[in-house]
């Protein structure tokens, strides 16, 4: 029998950023992973996360970011609308900050935060195939199919999207499907990215190029419907590359593929509960939303935050964490956030799917407003950093 104070499912990201975090705060971490053991790997991960400058901070704090090989800082963005009048640039000047986040490949993240645990003495578990939970009434229990059992004060789910803690839990999902699929590779472009994040609204779907650390390397993700994705991914390499140009309007001249390309589907989720009695969901075990603003690893993240906050105060008040009563100021605070974001991930898919000649010129008039307002644009970038 082992005895933890935290048990986390999952070692991903925000699992991960959550044990090392407790550790720093001097809780007992044991984590349960799935897969294997992350190891170092030269290849460039086709799939990266955008983090904002609160992430950062987080990382920071944690010890995770000096252990980062690579990340790529972005001082400016360019939205704009294909063939239409809707265009925005933002630049890290007008805050007054030196870049307006980075982006990190996720493998290289999650290996870091791998290596920062077991540095702070986490439990780290591989392999881990785990047998139905048992909740008593000040303990919960998870044991796994070599014998091993693990007890605690509290679980935390943080295994992914289709979470196996949520549904052993039972905890009610909101699902709705965006009717697209994300399409992701790496490209080498003509002409270099300049440190700037790119995305396009096409008439299928979003496509962003995100810069990378070499100046003409770029990570595209093209949301687009499943069936344009499959055909897209499946095609001939040069039939591909020219779609591609097309879609992008040319901004960074003939491209090549430098990685496989793969599809994900996009769906919205939110679970009803957040915490339960001797659980809590956070990441994608709590939320999902679409990947055009690049704010699904942030919001997680941000969820890490929140509930380091509030179990390190439990535990300087000499409260049980694991008790929802505690735990219900994490669940307000984070439902109420993960809502705001996939309501307006909702509106902006929407705003953009309309192709009418007034919905594009009011598309454009916003975008003209502010671009030439910048008092208008300091709100959306603080957001868009995690400062607000």
């Amino acid at each position: 029998m082992r005895q933890a104070d935290v048990v986390i499912v999952g070692g991903g990201m925000v699992g991960l950023s959550l044990a090392c975090g407790l550790a720093q705060a001097g809780f007992a971490v044991s984590v349960l992973e799935a897969g294997p053991t992350p190891m170092p790997d030269e290849r460039i991960d086709y799939r990266v996360s955008a983090l904002s400058r609160a992430s950062e901070t987080l990382l920071q704090q944690l010890g995770a970011w000096p252990l980062l090989p690579r990340k790529t800082a972005y001082r400016t963005m360019r939205v704009w609308e294909l063939d239409g009048p809707a265009a925005l640039s933002l630049d890290c000047a007008t805050l007054m900050e030196p870049d307006l986040g980075h982006i990190v490949e996720n493998h290289l993240l999650r290996l870091a935060l791998w290596q920062r645990a077991s540095q702070l003495g986490v439990d780290l578990q591989s392999d881990v195939h785990l047998l139905p939970m048992i909740r008593r009434v000040t303990v919960a229990e998870l044991s796994c199919t070599t014998g091993e059992v693990w007890r605690s004060p509290l679980l935390v789910a943080a295994d992914g999207a289709e979470s196996w803690l949520r549904q052993q839990a039972r905890v009610p999902l909101f699902r709705r499907d965006y009717g697209h699929w994300a399409l992701v590779a790496n490209v080498r472009t003509a002409l270099p990215h300049d440190a700037c994040a790119r995305q396009c609204f096409t008439p299928e779907g979003p496509l962003a190029f995100l810069p990378l650390h070499e100046s003409d390397l770029c990570s595209i993700v093209w949301s687009l419907p499943p069936a344009r994705a499959q055909a897209l991914c499946e095609a001939d390499e040069a039939d591909f590359l020219r779609a591609l140009y097309v879609a992008f309007d040319g901004q960074l001249g003939l491209c090549q593929l430098a990685s496989p390309r793969r599809t994900l589907p996009l769906q919205a989720r939110l679970a009803r509960d957040f915490v339960q009695e001797r659980l809590v969901l956070v990441g994608d075990a709590a939320h999902t939303i679409h990947p055009l603003a690049g704010q699904g690893v942030n919001l997680g993240l941000l969820d890490v935050a929140s509930l380091l906050r509030t179990l390190s105060a439990c535990k300087a008040a000499g409260q049980d964490w694991g008790c929802r009563q505690w735990l219900r100021p994490f669940e307000r605070e984070r439902k109420w956030q993960a809502s705001q974001y996939l309501a307006a991930m909702a509106g902006i898919q929407q705003l953009f799917a309309l192709q009418q000649a007034p919905a594009r010129q009011l598309r454009g008039l916003g975008m003209a407003l502010l671009n030439h307002l910048p008092g208008w644009q300091a709100p959306l970038l603080r957001q868009a950093l995690g400062l607000a």
